[in-house]
């Protein structure tokens, strides 16, 4: 056709391809070069990341450490967010009334839950001597829980926090809960299958690609968790909440050693892909496509 304007694709595709460029590949390859140097820029090829598996060095120690928080707040939460954001979208997906602004209040803590505002608020709903918490505990006479002061209480508050923000796992949830054929249900219940029967045997295998999606969407943001550590815990006590990303923004932006932060985001990265793939390979085994 004449004067079809064949460039106008690639113009609006290019602010995105600069944003990438600049934001994400960038960054990416200045971190991977950046590992493989000490603090005064010199190539030192895998000393950095040698450190980091060893448990004799400071570093490496508490790497090791960073790994093991990382692990068990990742392997906690995931499946605890999976589980309750389809239970809710289960029981949203019903016709009752003010079903909207039901929906509408499950979805607010997603938007709110990575606020300052909202970490500091919930550092203080869980303060030991006035905290909301353990106000009410005392009203039911059990003994306030020192929160903070411990390796469990601290990763309790932090879990309850992500699993608190589930709105959006439980929007997709309820997308694709809607989707699964009527006629499915309506043929179990003539054979007189009971309604757990049907969401076990139906609902569960008709939305397994989802529970792949959230659960790698949810997997990566897991253990991308950062705010909530930082402004909540600070990595304590001893330790026991140092995620991953925070101990790589203690070393690299406050100790200056940004080779070895590096090192270690490349460890998070090769982790995340890792797990990433593993995932997807079991998928094979469990999720059900339609033909």
């Amino acid at each position: 056709m004449v004067g079809e304007k064949k460039w106008l694709p690639y113009a609006l595709l290019l602010p995105w391809g600069i944003g990438f460029l600049v934001f994400k590949l960038y960054p990416f390859v200045s971190s991977f070069v950046l590992s493989f140097q000490n603090r005064q820029g010199v190539f030192v090829g895998w000393e950095n990341f040698a450190k980091l598996f060893d448990p004799e060095n400071y570093y490496g120690g508490l790497f090791l450490q960073s790994l093991k928080v990382s692990f068990v707040y990742v392997f906690v939460t995931v499946p605890l967010i999976l589980i309750v954001s389809l239970l809710v979208a289960w029981v949203l997906s019903r016709k009752m009334k003010g079903i909207g602004f039901y929906r509408v209040a499950f979805y607010v803590p997603t938007l709110l839950g990575s606020n300052i505002a909202i970490l500091v608020l919930w550092r203080q709903i869980f303060e030991y001597q006035d905290g909301l918490v353990n106000q009410f505990l005392g009203i039911l006479g059990v003994p306030g829980v020192n929160w903070f002061g411990t390796a469990g209480g601290a990763m309790a508050v932090l879990v309850l926090l992500r699993v608190w923000q589930f709105g959006s796992t439980m929007l997709i949830f309820l997308s694709a809960l809607k989707n699964v054929p009527e006629s499915l249900y309506e043929a179990a219940t003539i054979e007189g299958a009971s309604k757990f029967r049907q969401f076990v045997s139906i609902t569960l295998p008709m939305i397994t690609p989802i529970i792949l999606f959230n659960g790698v969407m949810r997997l990566v943001e897991a253990f991308q968790v950062f705010n909530g550590p930082q402004m909540i815990t600070a990595g304590g006590p001893e330790n026991a909440t140092n995620v991953i990303n925070l101990l790589i923004y203690t070393v690299a932006f406050k100790n200056f050693n940004f080779g070895l932060g590096s090192a270690m985001s490349c460890v998070l990265f090769l982790i995340i892909t890792v797990f990433t793939v593993l995932v997807f390979r079991s998928s094979r085994y469990w999720v059900y496509y339609e033909e």
